[in-house]
């Protein structure tokens, strides 16, 4: 029961792309993630995802349409929609997903990350 601090965690770590875990409730991860470029076209059949910017914003893109998500809002991509998170400079998230979620859902990919860090 410790109070997690936001800047001194992601202090911890510089990659892009590698969430790292900060908490556990109900079968949820609660992750950090520092983004940066491009990432990969996926989707996730059984999980919801949601994204909450700390620091920065970044582009959701979808299919059909693009959403801009700035500091301090978050944005929740349901399972089963293809998207693909790009962020044009370093921005700093928290995201809120089950345990079970792959940061790239479907597709496979030296992106793909299994095993992730406990910070």
């Amino acid at each position: 029961m410790e109070k997690v601090n936001l800047n001194q965690k992601f202090s911890l770590f510089s990659e892009h792309w590698s969430p790292k875990i900060v908490g556990e409730l109900n079968g949820q991860h609660v992750k950090l993630a520092k983004l940066k470029g491009e990432f990969v076209w996926h989707k996730h059949e059984k999980e919801d995802e949601l994204f909450f910017v700390v620091k920065g914003s970044f582009k959701m893109e979808y299919r059909d349409r693009t959403v801009v998500v700035n500091e301090n809002e978050f944005l929740i991509v349901p399972k089963g929609v293809e998207h693909k998170p790009v962020a044009e400079e370093e921005v700093w998230v928290m995201l809120f997903e089950p345990a079970s979620t792959l940061n790239t859902g479907d597709t496979e990919s030296e992106m793909t990350k299994k095993d992730l860090d406990y910070l």
